[in-house]
This record gives structure tokens, C-alpha cells and sequence, in this order.
């Protein structure tokens, strides 16, 4: 009987994420594969739900639209920030990740889009909120 993903399945893969147009996100496969617990958040939920029941030793392709994949582009999550607000030890460049630590001592990041001498312009979504993704996957292992 051969192995198949579970929602507590330990795995070994490669995957690929990119966009429609070929922006790419994140690829393992010019690397060594990555090996996550499913059901932990090491890998986004919805992404999960399609490895369920595919079994190791083969290659998958799947298209997902933004609400299977990284959601909508939530204009909410734009915000406009003083930079007298913000530490003052901050690196600030624009066109960069930023991270933020969260009150509760977790972090999060921000992609800086806009910096001007009184404000920096901050994107709270995914990168890949909005787009159609496609997802590409190698199971290697299941355990």
C-alpha cells in the first residue's frame, strides 16, 4: 500500500511558488528539499489542504486563485506610518522587508513601498496576496 499525505504526515518535498507571470516567491528545488510536520504552520494552510491525499515519489502542479492560495489584497492592511513613530534604530529602504515586533513579543513583517521625509508607506498582505498562484510540489518522503 503506498503512502499518502495525512494532515499529520511528516514530510520531505521540494515546491515552488510563483506567480502566473513567473514571479517567483520561494523555490526549494535548487536546494536541498524541505522537510515539515503538516498541520504546524510551517507551510500556509490552504497550500496544505492540496497535499492531502497525494502520495510520495511523484511531481504535482496546481493552479490556486487568490482565496486558495494567499488571500485578497486587503487595502486596510496599507498603512501610513510617521517615521517619528517608528524606532529610531529602523533601517528604512524603500522596496524592503521591515520587521515589526508585536506587543506580545512575536514578529511580523511590513514591505515598505513609498519613504518620504515624514512618513513610510508600509504593505501588511502576503507578497502573493491577490495573485493566482501556481504551486508545484515533489513529494519525496512521507513519515
Amino acid at each position: 500500500m503506498t503512502a499518502t499525505v495525512r494532515s499529520d504526515s511528516f514530510l520531505t518535498l521540494h515546491y515552488r511558488i510563483n506567480a502566473l507571470d513567473g514571479e517567483e516567491f520561494l523555490s526549494t528545488f535548487d536546494m536541498s528539499p524541505a522537510t515539515l510536520q503538516m498541520g504546524s504552520g510551517q507551510l500556509a494552510e490552504n497550500l496544505e489542504s492540496v497535499l492531502i491525499g497525494l502520495p510520495a515519489h511523484e511531481r504535482f502542479v496546481f493552479e490556486l486563485e487568490p482565496a486558495q492560495g494567499f488571500g485578497m489584497h486587503n487595502e486596510r492592511l496599507v498603512e501610513r506610518i510617521a517615521r517619528a513613530g517608528l524606532p529610531a534604530e529602523m533601517e528604512l529602504k524603500e522596496n524592503s522587508v521591515v520587521e515589526f515586533t508585536a506587543p506580545n513579543g512575536g514578529t511580523f513583517a511590513g514591505f515598505l513601498r513609498e519613504l518620504d521625509a515624514t512618513h513610510a508607506l508600509f504593505d501588511f498582505n502576503h507578497p502573493m496576496a491577490g495573485k493566482t498562484i501556481r504551486f508545484e510540489v515533489e513529494i519525496i518522503g512521507i513519515m
